[in-house]
This record gives C-alpha cells, sequence and structure tokens, in this order.
C-alpha cells in the first residue's frame, strides 16, 4: 500500500468518526523561537490543547510534516530519517481513551489490514512519588479490544528499558512503562514539570518483525522498546488529563484531551512487513531516480554505496520540504541545517562514486512529482526549489575540493583538529562543523568542537552587529514613510521589468528599502550589461508616465499562481493570501506587475515623482545579482 493511500485512508477514516481535516503547518514554526523546526504534530495544536477554542471545531484530523536532526548521523541505516510526516487525530475535550484506543487498534487492523497479532501496546506504569496511578483504564480497554480478536493479552510491568532487556516480555501482550516511556508533557517527566503545565499518560503502539531475531548486544532479552529492529512504534495516543498545581500535586484538566501521532513512513514498513523504511514506495522511487541519474543499482551495491542512496533519499527530501517553506541555505539557524543537509548529501555521493552533476535538483524533481498533489505548495515553488539546489550543489562543488585539501593537510599532522583549524574550515570553505567531525573520525582524530562553538559565536556577534541597523520588518525601514512606500512599489516594478528584459528565471531573493533607495537582490547567473540595464531603466519609467493603477487581490495560492503571481508560495501564507497588481485586476491581462505581498502601496504609480534610475549593479552571493535603484 502506497503512502499517499494510507495517508488518504486515514484521513477519510476519522473524517467519518466526525473530524475536519486541518493542513500541516510550515515546517518553520510560528511563535516558537524553543525550535527551529516542526518536529511533532502537536506544535500547531499546542494552544488548542491548553484550551483555547479551534475554528474548525473539537475533532481535528491531519498530515504534519515533521523534521528532527537529532538523528542525522544515524541516517543512512534502514531505519533512520530526518524529514517524516505524523498523522494526527484530536479530540478537544470530546472524546478520549476508549474511542481512541478502539478507532486506531480498528484504522491499523482493518483499513490497513495489519495482523492484529503482530501489535503490542505499551501504558503508563504510574509514579508514586508525583502520585498519579497506573493507566489500568487504558489495559482494561485493550484487553478488550484484544479478546475481540481472539488474542489473549496479558499485562507486564516492566517499568524501565534495562529491566525489558534483563527479564524481557513473560509472554505479554500490554506493558506498563514508567514516565520515561510512557509519559507526556513539554518539560518531560512529571517531576520535571513547572506548576500550570498539562500532561498526561500515552499508549504506544508497536508492529513486531517476527522475522527478525533478537540480536543480544541490545540486551539478553528483546521488548517493545528494544533497539535491536524486532519491534518499531507505528503510534502514540497521549492522553491530556493532568495539570500540575503549585503544591506539586497533580489535578484533572477540565477539559481531557487526546492527542494522536503516527508515523506515515512506519505505518507503510509495517503494512509491507519490511523493517527496511526504504523499501516503501515514496523512496523506492527517489532511489530509481538515483539509479537513472548514476547508472548504478542500489540493490547490487555494496553497503557504502546502499548508505550514500539512503542519506540522498532522506536529506534530499527534507531540503526538498524546508526550501519549500522558504528557507534558504545559510550560516545561521535553519538555513545552516539545510545546507548541512545538502552538502551532507553531496559529499556521501561523491565518496561513493554516484555523484552526478545536477543531482540534487533532479532527485527533488522526483520528490515533487509525488508529493505536490497533497503538499501543493512545492509544484508552485519548484523552481525556486530547484534553482537553489543547483546554486548550492554548485557553491559546494567548488569548494570542496580545495576545502578536502586543507583537510588533509591538516590530519596529515597526525594531531587532533584545533579550533581554529575547525572554524577555518568552516568559514573558508563551507565545511559544517559537523563535516569535519565525520572526516575527522574517518582519520582516528578528535575535534575542538567547543573551542569551535566559541569561535562560532564570536562570528554570530560580528554578523548581528553588521546587519543590525539595516534589517528592517519585512525589508522596510519605516511603513508609514510615503517615499519608502514608493520605493516599495517601484520594487514590484524592478521584479517585472527584470522578468521582462533577462527572463522568467528571474525571481526576487531579497531587499531593503529605505527612503533614499529600493536594494534588490534576484536570481540571475551573471553580470547586467548596460543594455539590458537601460531596457530595464526604460520598462519601469515608462509605466510611472503611464500613471498605472495599483490593486489589491485577496485570493488563495493556487489561484494566484495559476494567474501568474510571482512570490514564495509557502504553506506559512495559509488559505489566504494578498496580491498587488499594478496595471489591472489578478487575472484581467492587463497588469504588468502581479506579486505577493503584504503591502502597503501607492494607489496609483502617479504618487510617485521623478524616473528610476540604477545606480550600481553588482554580485550579491553566487547565483544572485543585486540592484541599488533611486528615484530621481
Amino acid at each position: 500500500m502506497k503512502v499517499q493511500k494510507i495517508r488518504e485512508k486515514y484521513i477519510s477514516y476519522f473524517e467519518g468518526k466526525g473530524h475536519v481535516e486541518i493542513p500541516s503547518s510550515s515546517l518553520v514554526p510560528k511563535n516558537d523561537p524553543t525550535t527551529l523546526f516542526t518536529g511533532s504534530g502537536m506544535q500547531q495544536l499546542m494552544p488548542y490543547l491548553l484550551g483555547e477554542e479551534h475554528k474548525k471545531g473539537v475533532r481535528l484530523v491531519d498530515s504534519q510534516k515533521c523534521f528532527r536532526a537529532e538523528d542525522i548521523d544515524e541516517v543512512g541505516d534502514n531505519r533512520h530519517t530526518t524529514f517524516f510526516e505524523m498523522l494526527g487525530n484530536w479530540s478537544l475535550g470530546d472524546y478520549f481513551k476508549k474511542d481512541q484506543l478502539s478507532w486506531i487498534f480498528d484504522f491499523i487492523t482493518k483499513e490497513l489490514g495489519i495482523d492484529p497479532s503482530r501489535i503490542y501496546v505499551t501504558v503508563f506504569l504510574g509514579s508514586d512519588q508525583d502520585g498519579i496511578d497506573r493507566d489500568t483504564e487504558s489495559v482494561a480497554i485493550w484487553k478488550e479490544i484484544y479478546k475481540k480478536h481472539d488474542i489473549e493479552a496479558k499485562d507486564i510491568e516492566i517499568g524501565s528499558c534495562e529491566n525489558g532487556s534483563r527479564f524481557g516480555m513473560k509472554n505479554g501482550r500490554i506493558f506498563y512503562y514508567d514516565a520515561s516511556k510512557n509519559w507526556w508533557s513539554r518539560a518531560g517527566a512529571p517531576n520535571n514539570m513547572p506548576a500550570g503545565e498539562p500532561g498526561g499518560p500515552d499508549s504506544e503502539i508497536f508492529y513486531e518483525f517476527t522475522e527478525i531475531k533478537h540480536n543480544k548486544a541490545y540486551g539478553e532479552y528483546c521488548h517493545p522498546n528494544c533497539d535491536c529492529g524486532r519491534f518499531m512504534e507505528i503510534g502514540n495516543s497521549v492522553f491530556m488529563q493532568y495539570l500540575k498545581n503549585e503544591d506539586g500535586t497533580f489535578s484533572d484538566l477540565p477539559n481531557q484531551n487526546v492527542d494522536f501521532g503516527g508515523g506515515l513512513e512506519r505505518m507503510a514498513a509495517a503494512v509491507a512487513n519490511d523493517p527496511d523504511i526504504f523499501n516503501i514506495d515514496i523512496f523506492r522511487d527517489i532511489i530509481k531516480n538515483i539509479e537513472e541519474i548514476t547508472g548504478v543499482n542500489y540493490s547490487g551495491a555494496d553497503e557504502k554505496t546502499k548508505k550514500a542512496f539512503r542519506i540522498l533519499c532522506d536529506h534530499l527530501r527534507a531540503a526538498t520540504f524546508i526550501l519549500g517553506d522558504g528557507v534558504k541555505p545559510s550560516n545561521l539557524g535553519q538555513g545552516y541545517v539545510l545546507r548541512r543537509l545538502i552538502r551532507r548529501a553531496i559529499r556521501f555521493s561523491k565518496l561513493s562514486n554516484i555523484f552526478e552533476q545536477g543531482i540534487c535538483s533532479k532527485i527533488a524533481e522526483s520528490i515533487i512529482s509525488d508529493y505536490k498533489e497533497h503538499y501543493q505548495n512545492l509544484g508552485y515553488v519548484r523552481k525556486s526549489i530547484i534553482s537553489e539546489l543547483d546554486l548550492e550543489e554548485a557553491k559546494f562543488i567548488k569548494t570542496l575540493e580545495s576545502g578536502t585539501k586543507e583537510f588533509e593537510k591538516i590530519a596529515n599532522k597526525k594531531s587532533n583538529i584545533t579550533a581554529g583549524e575547525a572554524f577555518n574550515l568552516f568559514a573558508t570553505h563551507g565545511f559544517p562543523l559537523e563535516m569535519t567531525k565525520e572526516m575527522a573520525e574517518e582519520r582516528g582524530l578528535n575535534v575542538d568542537e567547543k573551542g569551535f562553538k566559541k569561535e562560532f559565536q564570536k562570528h554570530q556577534k560580528v554578523s548581528r552587529s553588521d546587519v543590525a541597523e539595516k534589517k528592517f520588518k519585512g525589508g522596510l525601514a519605516d511603513d508609514k514613510d510615503p517615499k519608502i512606500v514608493q520605493y516599495h512599489t517601484l520594487a514590484h516594478l524592478l521584479l517585472a521589468a527584470l522578468r521582462e528584459v533577462l527572463g522568467d528565471h528571474v525571481h526576487q531573493k531579497g531587499s531593503n528599502i529605505t527612503a533614499e533607495r529600493v536594494r534588490f537582490d534576484f536570481s540571475h547567473p551573471e553580470k547586467m550589461t548596460d543594455e539590458e540595464k537601460q531596457k530595464v531603466e526604460a520598462w519601469i519609467n515608462e509605466k510611472l508616465s503611464q500613471n498605472l493603477e495599483v490593486f489589491v487581490t485577496e485570493t488563495d495560492p493556487k489561484t494566484a499562481k495559476e494567474k501568474g503571481a510571482e512570490g514564495e508560495f509557502s504553506s506559512k501564507y495559509g488559505d489566504k493570501i494578498t496580491v498587488y497588481t499594478v496595471g489591472g485586476e489578478l487575472g484581467s491581462g492587463q497588469e504588468v506587475s502581479a506579486e505577493i505581498c503584504g503591502g502597503p502601496h501607492t494607489k496609483n504609480l502617479s504618487e510617485i515623482k521623478g524616473k528610476f534610475r540604477i545606480k550600481k549593479e553588482e554580485s550579491s552571493s553566487a547565483g544572485v545579482r543585486r540592484i541599488k535603484g533611486i528615484i530621481e
């Protein structure tokens, strides 16, 4: 069963139980400075789990795209990924344990056809020190469910993973684990929760790959939370039912909520009864694409080459989605993680001799094709994703050779890598610290990671101080200044003129607007000629002389894209966006510029007094040019 079909079945099943589908939120979380990326399905729902009313009701269902970098170094085996989809269903003070556990088991066994005898579950053991009882209610519900399938369901107290490894499963089907495994709150275990924090027990569902024999390297005996690979978690029902009080005790929440999260890719692996997650259809398609690009057969490859295939699959799938949500490669924050993904994928493909020029964007094309039906914004920003991947690949290939030579010089000293050496590799050659560490480990060397972080912090401080005075909200210094508003409208005309003169490959890459000038960054591979600059000036000044009207249209991203609007068609915009057009309404055929924007703008080009002139055109970064223009 294909990933797309499982997602459709899941959403349809819970819609049949009165749930309303909500869209996936962006991978870039809103109003959450504690994390770089959306790493779970509950992040966008947290305000509603805490009591805020959701406009779509009390029963919700979704498939949330997620990214977690914690396991990035493990990617390359048969089960770790950084990007994944989390299927979720939510009860905001409505149904609770009985309906939730019955429905999810019904979905897994009947809709997906998974053998009930392969399913094992875990529940919360309770905590005497916190005065919280063990979750016998869930155990009773599970026993009733298993009984309907003629499966004996003994409940066994395991407690910790150490105990599980020591004593085994004892022919159990339902297992009690402590708070480290079967309790959820934002602060972790009950004793770590501050006053006023909600939390509750959870019940996890595991699929057993009976063909896999337990590896005693992970303990004497196997159990559901063992890491040997025999069991794989495919879902978790969180029952948020407690509130921590000022005195450290717990009381019941007024509204008891359900938060279910199920890994879509893991469910697909369970349906196929295949522990290798890279054998599910979504990865098979990418692997087939890599085989066509490289001429290398995956199934017949050695383990080193298979690892490179898997890293390409995972890292470029993650990079495609992160780019789709508006992040660009950089040396800070989300951009740094994105750059690391792309460069790590390239490095491993080169190490295995399967690198081909343009491999990143070609793989992304395959990924976009497979996902754009459900995540439509990927189709809207396809050109931008492809362009960014090609730019980053070209940039890295240029520096990789010189950087590797520099690393070899350092490594040949047979001594550890100093902080200064590691930072020079980062700042000069674009090597993320993790890449230097990986290369050092291959040579049996250590890296002064603490010293590097100090150097990096110094670098960040300098970078922030350089841009602090020029960093304005939305690229505008003061959106109430009439001159700035004029230049903002002019920036739209400038983009339209550049696309007219240079071609449709031109897209905005950034802007900075003051009362004195517009600074505009755009994608273009080479320096503009004097003739091209004159044509851009003439195009803009002709439109200014026509005193064209500026129109505002509220629409949805898909319609805006179909009608030719420019902009970042990211899911961050939601269902409604604002498009500013010059010369006619959106879709009228009379508009000379159409662009997604939050405003403000002039109502008519007659408000812009004077003529436009390009004062300077220069390189901003690889594949990006910069224009500084004025009205005189």
